[in-house]
Formats: structure tokens, C-alpha cells, sequence
């Protein structure tokens, strides 16, 4: 498929893994009803059950604003956001690019929101699962306080004021992430952590409150049978260590 004639606003690349009964078709085609400058690329990553099938049923509902790239065997998710957004890097013409969870615990209209952030000096814009009285974030709280001790272990490795780097809705200029996005990453689920790693070297630390925008989420909603699970809390600090080495200055 080549949309080469087209220029979206906004690409969002949604990586799947077994999401045949997780994806939300109907908010899928709402959104794409009234978004036709938005652009989405789903990477199915090896599933062994009918994403394809259930995937195939927006696209051809929305031929002009939907692709579907098939893996042949499950990469896990950083290969697959990687996939998608190299792929859309050479077929399609965007000014902007997001990847989001395929459950959509953060909607496509935030994330759309969201990318209205990338202007001027600002090449990253991501979500944020702050708790406020004036948000709703729907997290597990055995979820909740096992990812706020990851997140501080990531401030601090990253030597950065940054409250959720794990958050699955981020958004980049296309020209940053034509190079964030060049190599592979080492962890399968740490990779938005390599991510600020990268923009740190390609725009130094002291000016990462000037190109990034970590915004708060309105709604996040934990949706059950998460893809990554909670035996990976012992491994990722194997990979955590692995980053900090690879990274380190």
C-alpha cells in the first residue's frame, strides 16, 4: 500500500500481540470517522489467534487511513512499535508519529491531543498516568505501586524529573523519530527508557524540559491480560542494568 500522494497530520502505530478480543473495533471506527488527517498502522506481532482478521475489519472499513503490517513471529513490543514506524517512515508521509496501546487504556482522541503538543522546539510529547482529582487513571494497585517503584528507579538512572516513562502513548516529530528509531533496542518492554536515553543524547539533558511534554492523562483505563506480565518485574532490572551500561557517558 502506498499513501505517498497523502499527508496526515498524525500517524499512530499500534502494535498487536493476541489482541483478537482486546481491540476495541467500535472506538476504532468512531474515531476514524471524524479523524481523516490521522493515519493508523497496526503491527500484528505473530499472533497466534484472529488480530488479522478483527484488524481487516477497520481497515477495510477505512482503506485510505488504515494498514495492517504482518510479523511473521512475535518480536515482542519493541521490535514491533520499531517495525511500524520504520515502515511508515518509508511509505507514507506524515508531520508526526505516535504509538498506543491497542486496548486504547489511552484513547486515540488524547493521543490525538496530545500530538497538538509537537510544535516549535518540542519533539516529544507523551502521556502521563498522574492521579488527580481532576483525571481518572483506573490502575490495579498492585500495578500502580509496583510501577511507581520501576519509575523511580528510572528517574534516577535517567538523572530526570520524569513521572511515566512506561506509559504506551507517546508522540514524536517525524524528523526525531527517524533517529530514535534507527537501531534496535535492547529490552523487549524497557525500550521507552532507551527512548529518553536517546533523546538525551541527540539533545543533551539540560535541554529536555525544552524539546519534551509530559502531559497528564484525562483517562487511562487498566484493561485485564495485560501483554507483559508480572514475572517480567524480576527480569527487567537485568535489562534496566543493561540500558544504564549501554547508555552510560
Amino acid at each position: 500500500m502506498n499513501n505517498n500522494n497523502t499527508s496526515f497530520e498524525l500517524v499512530i502505530v499500534i502494535p498487536c500481540f493476541n489482541e483478537e478480543k482486546r481491540l476495541p473495533v467500535v472506538k476504532y471506527t468512531h474515531f476514524l470517522s471524524t479523524n481523516k488527517k490521522v493515519f493508523l498502522c497496526f503491527v500484528n506481532d505473530g499472533s497466534s489467534d484472529k488480530t488479522n482478521d478483527v484488524v481487516l475489519q477497520i481497515k477495510n472499513k477505512f482503506q485510505k487511513n488504515v494498514h495492517l503490517l504482518s510479523l511473521d513471529k512475535n518480536l515482542g513490543k519493541a521490535a514491533a512499535v520499531k517495525a511500524g514506524i520504520n515502515y511508515c517512515q518509508q511509505h507514507f508521509t506524515y508531520q508526526k508519529i505516535a504509538y498506543l496501546d491497542a486496548d486504547l487504556a489511552t484513547s486515540l482522541e488524547e493521543c490525538y491531543e496530545i500530538s497538538l503538543q509537537i510544535k516549535n522546539e518540542v519533539v516529544v510529547a507523551f502521556g502521563s498516568r498522574i492521579q488527580k482529582i481532576d483525571t481518572f487513571i483506573d490502575r490495579k494497585k498492585f500495578r500502580f505501586l509496583i510501577g511507581r517503584i520501576i519509575a523511580t528507579f528510572i528517574s534516577m538512572q535517567l538523572q530526570l524529573k520524569v513521572y511515566d516513562t512506561q506509559c504506551g502513548c507517546k508522540i514524536f516529530d517525524k524528523n526525531a523519530a527517524d533517529t530514535i528509531f534507527k537501531d534496535n533496542f535492547i529490552s523487549k518492554w524497557l525500550f521507552d527508557v532507551e527512548i529518553f536515553h536517546r533523546l538525551i543524547q541527540m539533545y543533551g539533558k539540560e535541554n529536555m524540559p525544552n524539546i519534551c511534554r509530559e502531559i497528564p492523562l484525562k483517562k487511562w483505563i487498566d484493561v485485564d491480560e495485560s501483554s507483559v506480565k508480572m514475572s517480567y518485574f524480576f527480569k527487567l532490572w537485568i535489562d534496566l542494568m543493561a540500558i544504564k551500561k549501554k547508555y552510560q557517558s
